[in-house]
């Protein structure tokens, strides 16, 4: 007889969930608490956001690390980047410091801010990790970003952000820094005194393995020993900064394991691809209604006299169409839509187009190009909703990636498309002389930087008057951030010559300038 455990349970009777409630549970997110102002980002956001707010979020943050990744692209120095990134980091992704509330980092507007810079970096880091590029550039410029409000923030909550860490930096006991006294005073400039290390003045000193700080190691503000680094607490920025990097560095290529399996999701996939191409030139489109320039004389007759205020590509569409009297298809939406964006109308736009038709019949015109003028303004065609606006002006991301141009085009963007003999040529037959300025337009487009190359010209172009706006404070750095739209181009070069105020137009411009990813 086989002896049965009378405490055991009926297999019969066990209470086990059916799997299709499991499978179709409400899944249970967690909120998560943000006590500092920085994050390194160990931890992936685990509550609901809206879609809105995914795509939102991450074209915020992409703005933002496409300036910083243009900053070190011209070569300008930590501080001239930390003024002109500050104002844009505090319109398009700000940061509060705990003490900014009296409530401290329990405060729902600190929350929602540390959220949204929580979720747009983990978006991006999906955007971005697809290859070993998009990866390298990605952790450069978030180190970067990382770096500036390390350095920007309150000195107490700093200190109590990376003691937060837990960083396994070794501390150099008080025994040892006095043995080593000399040979620190020596090795490290930022201790002048020994009275300053008998008497802890400079605190605490860390020994960390030399390759971690390559920053001081080659600066020669650290002394080495035995494979270690003696780094004093002042100079901690490196050591965060080491861990950092290598904490995102190994996100990466977690990430990029894990994005076969979002193939399936066919609402963030498009997104994420979007995102990943605009890394080079941020997509952007300008509101039609809020491109025009009040009391400019915009009109058929002065786009000559306008075109001196038009970027490369459509200063090469307007000397095209006088020398030839014609464009072909794309050239002609591409230059319409434009002329639409600087506040033409469709009425004058036609008499526009059929003054520099000079060589054909007012019959050929009307049956052969007249629709197509009226279509891109909204006139005809297109369904209800679209009618009325018709289509946008090209972004700089636009133009550079579709519709190459072909045998006698002329559409499409001279830093992307012309050689670089033909290009050169055609920025000296616009008056740009300046060899500095030439050779640096040859590396950028080189290097693949062809919107950096565009604002190139235009700062060199507008120097004087760029100096003057500045020393006036008529224009901030909000208003002179990097130009990713030819309307922009021409709206900025407009008002900059002619004297206008960024508070007039310049900043309705940047309001009205969003990412496009649709």
């Amino acid at each position: 007889m086989i002896r049965q455990d009378i405490n055991r349970i009926d297999p019969k009777r066990r209470n086990v969930i059916d799997h299709k409630k499991k499978q179709f549970a409400a899944p249970l997110y967690e909120q998560q608490e943000y006590p500092h102002r920085l994050n390194l980002y160990n931890l992936p956001p685990t509550a609901e956001i809206r879609l809105e707010q995914f795509e939102q979020w991450a074209i915020d943050r992409l703005r933002i690390l496409a300036e910083i990744e243009a900053c070190s692209f011209r070569n300008r120095s930590p501080a001239d980047t930390a003024t002109h990134i500050t104002p844009l980091l505090q319109k398009w992704l700000p940061l509060s410091s705990n003490s900014s509330s009296s409530m401290g980092y329990k405060d729902e507007k600190l929350k929602f801010e540390r959220q949204k810079d929580h979720y747009s970096h983990y978006i991006l880091r999906l955007a971005f990790s697809s290859t070993e590029d998009l990866r390298r550039r990605f952790s450069r410029v978030e180190t970067a970003l990382f770096r500036l409000r390390f350095q920007s923030d309150d000195a107490r909550e700093r200190q109590s952000f990376v003691e937060s860490l837990n960083m396994n930096w070794e501390v150099v006991s008080e025994e040892e820094k006095r043995e080593l006294g000399n040979d620190l005073l020596i090795a490290t400039p930022i201790s002048r005194k020994l009275q300053e290390l008998d008497e802890g003045g400079a605190g605490p000193w860390f020994k960390v393995d030399f390759e971690t700080v390559p920053e001081l190691v080659e600066s020669r503000r650290v002394l080495l020993k035995d494979g270690k680094a003696y780094v004093p607490v002042r100079e901690q920025l490196s050591m965060v900064l080491a861990g950092f990097g290598e904490s995102l560095d190994r996100g990466l290529e977690t990430t990029a394991r894990a994005l076969p399996g979002l193939d399936e999701d066919d609402r963030l996939t498009p997104i994420l691809n979007h995102l990943s191409k605009n890394f080079a030139t941020p997509d952007s489109t300008i509101a039609d209604s809020d491109t025009a320039l009040p009391g400019a004389p915009i009109n058929a007759s002065s786009i000559d006299a306008l075109s001196n205020h038009f970027p490369l590509c459509m200063r090469n569409l307007h000397t095209t169409l006088r020398r030839n009297s014609h464009l072909k298809h794309y050239g002609r939406l591409q230059y319409t839509l434009f002329l639409k964006g600087i506040g033409l109308t469709m009425e004058d736009c036609l008499i526009f187009w059929r003054q520099s038709f000079k060589l054909i019949t007012d019959e050929t015109f009307a049956k052969e190009y007249r629709y197509n003028v009226r279509h891109a303004y909204g006139d005809v065609g297109g369904d209800a909703v679209r009618r009325g606006r018709g289509y946008s002006p090209f972004s700089c991301q636009k133009i550079l990636t579709e519709h190459p141009p072909g045998s006698a085009e002329s559409h499409g963007c001279p830093y992307r498309h012309f050689s670089m003999d033909n290009l050169t040529g055609l920025l000296q037959a616009t008056g740009v002389n300046d060899r500095d300025v030439l050779r640096g337009v040859k590396e950028d487009v080189e290097k693949k930087r062809y919107h950096i190359a565009c604002n190139r010209v235009f700062e060199w172009a507008h120097k004087g008057d760029i100096a003057r706006v500045k020393d006036d404070g008529s224009w901030g750095e909000a208003e002179l951030d990097t130009i990713v739209h030819p309307n922009t181009y021409f709206k900025r070069s407009y008002l900059l010559k002619t004297g206008g105020r960024a508070a007039a137009a310049g900043s309705e411009e940047n309001e009205n300038t969003r990412m496009d990813l649709r």
